[in-house]
């Protein structure tokens, strides 16, 4: 009992006198715990971030069993319809494809097909809401069971069967605050009362993880029959696998049914089927950059470790000679290497605490920014596997290199005392040590700097590129309207009433409609010209308005542009002297008609014709590393096939400052219009890079980082050397070594060190920048500029970084150091 009680009073004693000894030393480890709570902090935010999409299952029942079914296009620029599939293909794929337990299906093009939600009483706006169509057993297929109520019925599937509607999660709280009571309720959608049978579980967010760039607010039935097969390649299918099959087994499956489906039917189109998992597939964009920035934080933890490694060797040449004294004194081996331990985990520790701030922070920050376009971003939490890696990799590097002192001493005896009395521990080999790191440290952080200088030099040239447009003081509303318009000359009144009456608020310069923003929802439209029957070409459809190219800032190349006398008559014919028209980009007319003149000529789109009046300047519409592709435009007026259309305003006037202009006369003309639907397409371009945006801003988080690391690496190498080389440098300076020369000779050394380590990591650098080409455009990994800028950044630094010692050391007083033993 008496032996228990004194060693728990030995622990004990042996803690408090480590916390002196931190307190004492408080600035060294205080930046010895912000290195780690550095590493720590990077690592654990981005295995945080990339977990829910690439490491965790998906949030449903036997994730490992969905898989994705895209059709296949030869066309690799032709949009969203292009990997979609008709209803028809979901139907007979069902009946014939044995490898699935369940097939089911959602409406690719639901941010074009919104519905409006109207106030309860008299308070309040119309609300536009994300509606996603979905088959009726779509959350059966997924595995998820709604959090109050119940799934769809078949019945709700029918054509005209009820309308019902189950609730996102996050909009029930929003809208509903929480209440259960609005399961069996009634809520006016479009016009028409809607049952709410279920609320989706808080794990299952449509839009993270299907469409991140949109909001959905709710799911409805989708019918799969005749009628929607009609409206072409719009479905997105997903398939739970049988026990047992495997995505091969289905693709073969698939294969052999298709073939047969073409062979009953040579003249039936859109049919094609890739089958990939689920999980796969959503992750598949984001891949490449997730794995970039997760070797990118291990490549700083690395450099952490180092740095410490680094640290704590200059640290142990004194706390040697600290262990010797107390050993010859009389104190227990086993006590000191407790000691030493307890305060390598007070400093890990604290490191570890900061970290997970810094992560949490991180994390908060990446989660709460709107304008990132990851799938499943906002689940991220913080992983518990990441920040315990983390913590453990730095923790034992700081105990073994903490612990070096009283190991020392264990192996030399009282020798160390002798050798710590003439400075023995900064010896030859310890001091090859210290440079070996720097020459790691500086070698790593070359490796992330080329990297960041690559994505850098990506981003501005994507940011360099030419729109075809100018977004600056442009605006856009989204109009969603009830009504239902009988006549396209009913179409063009409300229409044209609306811009009329927007066009009066103050600030408003110009006013057009489109069907469509750039960067918005894509589609594609099969075209022909006469006597090509079997020559279909691909191209991106747009619906607009006589104003839209001005607007835009779009320019007219060749022919005419649109006239409000571009209108099809009430039956849907074509007026005889009014034909349908059209305007193709420079692209499409270059493609088609292979430099004969477009103008006058007919093209047959679907199942009607349209003669070429126009040529437009290409409009860069996807994506801004895609180029614009094949596009056509129509009036609004000529071709109705809009559920809502966007109101472009320019104005000199800012956003917040037009708003509530332009809201009031929404609310003039249709007191039906949600009017809060307004998005700057500055701020759309925003959302179209912020996937690369985000894995920039982190690398370059994570070079600079690694910069000022390798820097104070440096500089503490360098202050190691001259405190140890103090009287070797009075020497010199007595045979004669000038100041500036002592500088030289330091900066020389340094420079040396860090061109050792620039050149392993140019070395590691060409080797690794394959694993980024797809991350990169307009330049090559092996970029030379992006090479040289960053090897004189990298020299640049370690010169600053040997400046003060250096400095120091010219300035030594001679005839103190050589008097002083």
């Amino acid at each position: 009992m008496i032996d228990s009680a004194l060693a728990w009073t030995n622990v004990r004693d042996d803690f408090r006198y480590a916390t002196r000894s931190v307190h004492k030393n408080l600035g060294l480890f205080a930046f010895a715990a912000l290195m780690i709570g550095l590493g720590i902090g990077a690592c654990t935010a981005v295995f945080s971030v990339m977990s829910p999409l690439m490491l965790q299952p998906l949030p449903f029942d036997d994730p490992g069993r969905l898989v994705w079914i895209e059709n296949v296009s030869e066309d690799e620029d032709s949009g969203l319809s292009a990997v979609t599939s008709r209803t028809s293909n979901l139907r007979d794929f069902r009946e014939l494809i044995r490898s699935f337990e369940g097939l089911t299906g959602f409406v690719a093009f639901y941010d074009k097909y919104p519905m409006v939600l109207q106030p309860r009483g008299s308070g309040g706006e119309p609300e536009r809401l994300g509606a996603v169509g979905v088959a009726v057993d779509f959350l059966d297929v997924l595995g998820v069971t709604p959090q109050i109520g119940r799934s769809f019925e078949a019945e709700e599937g029918l054509e005209n069967g009820r309308d019902a509607v189950i609730l996102a999660h996050d909009f029930w709280q929003r809208r509903y605050g929480a209440d259960q009571g609005i399961v069996g309720a009634k809520i006016v959608l479009d016009g028409e009362p809607h049952e709410v049978v279920g609320v989706l579980p808080p794990s299952f967010d449509f839009a993270s993880l299907f469409g991140p760039s949109t909001s959905v607010d709710l799911l409805r039935p989708f019918p799969i029959n005749d009628d929607t097969d009609r409206y072409g390649n719009m479905l997105t299918m997903i398939g739970r696998l049988k026990p047992g099959a495997s995505p091969a087994a289905a693709q073969a499956d698939l294969d052999a049914v298709i073939a047969s489906l073409k062979e009953a039917d040579p003249d039936r189109w859109g049919l094609g089927a890739k089958v990939s998992g689920l999980q796969e597939r959503v992750a598949a964009p984001h891949r490449s950059a997730f794995w970039l920035l997760a070797a990118a934080s291990g490549v700083v933890m690395l450099i952490v470790c180092v740095n410490l490694s680094s640290l704590l060797l200059a640290q142990s040449a004194r706390r040697t000679e600290e262990m010797a004294v107390r050993d010859a004194l009389g104190a227990p081996r086993g006590r000191l290497v407790r000691q030493l331990l307890f305060e390598s985990l007070l400093v890990s520790g604290a490191g570890a605490a900061l970290g997970l701030g810094l992560a949490l922070l991180a994390i908060r920050f990446v989660t709460g920014h709107p304008g990132i376009d990851i799938p499943l971003l906002t689940e991220a939490t913080v992983d518990p596997a990441a920040l315990a890696l983390a913590t453990a990799l730095a923790l034992v590097v700081g105990v073994l290199v903490g612990l070096m002192p009283a190991l020392r001493l264990t192996r030399r005896g009282a020798g160390a005392f002798r050798g710590a009395a003439r400075g023995a521990s900064a010896g030859r080999g310890a001091g090859r040590l210290r440079a070996g790191l720097v020459v790691a440290e500086v070698a790593l952080a070359c490796v992330l700097v080329v990297f960041g200088g690559l994505l850098l030099r990506s981003f501005q040239h994507v940011m360099a590129v030419d729109l075809g447009f100018q977004p600056t003081s442009l605006t856009a509303w989204t109009i969603a309207t009830e009504r239902n318009f009988e006549t396209y000359e009913d179409v063009k009144a409300y229409y044209e009433q609306l811009v009329g009456e927007v066009a009066t608020v103050p600030g408003v310069e110009q006013v057009a409609l489109i069907d469509a923003k750039p960067f918005g929802v894509n589609r594609s439209w099969g075209a022909r010209l006469p006597g090509e029957e079997r020559s279909i070409v691909t191209m991106h459809p747009h619906l607009v308005d006589s104003r839209y190219f001005d607007t835009m800032r779009i320019p007219l190349v060749a022919g005419r542009n649109f006239t409000p006398d571009d209108v099809r008559t009430g039956d849907g014919s074509t007026d005889a002297e009014q034909p349908s028209v059209m305007i193709l980009n420079e692209s499409a007319a270059r493609a088609i008609f292979r430099g004969d003149d477009p103008l006058g000529r007919t093209i047959f789109v679907g199942r009607g014709e349209a003669q070429v009046v126009g040529v437009v300047g290409d409009v860069r519409h996807l994506s801004l590393e895609e180029g614009s592709g094949l596009q056509m435009y129509f009036p609004y007026t000529q071709v109705a096939d809009f559920s809502t259309i966007e109101l472009v305003v320019r104005s000199t006037l800012p956003e917040e400052t037009l708003a509530p202009g332009v809201r009031a006369a929404l609310a003039r003309h249709d007191s039906t219009l949600p009017r809060r639907d307004a998005e700057a397409l500055t701020a759309a371009i925003d959302r179209v890079i912020s996937p690369r945006r985000f894995t920039l801003q982190l690398l370059g988080a994570f070079a600079a980082v690694a910069l000022l690391l390798a820097a104070l690496g440096i500089y503490g190498m360098l202050a190691v050397f001259v405190r140890e080389r103090r009287r070797e440098i009075g020497i010199r300076m007595t045979l004669g070594e000038t100041p500036g020369e002592v500088v030289l000779r330091l900066l020389a050394r340094s420079l040396a060190l860090a061109g050792v380590g620039l050149a392993l990591g140019s070395v590691a650098s060409i080797a690794a920048t394959r694993w980024a080409e797809s991350l990169l455009y307009g330049v090559e990994a092996t970029d030379p500029a992006t090479f040289a800028a960053m090897a004189a950044l990298l020299l640049a630094v370690a010169l600053v970084a040997a400046a003060l010692p250096a400095w120091r050391a010219a300035r030594t007083d001679v005839a103190r150091v050589l008097t002083v033993r």
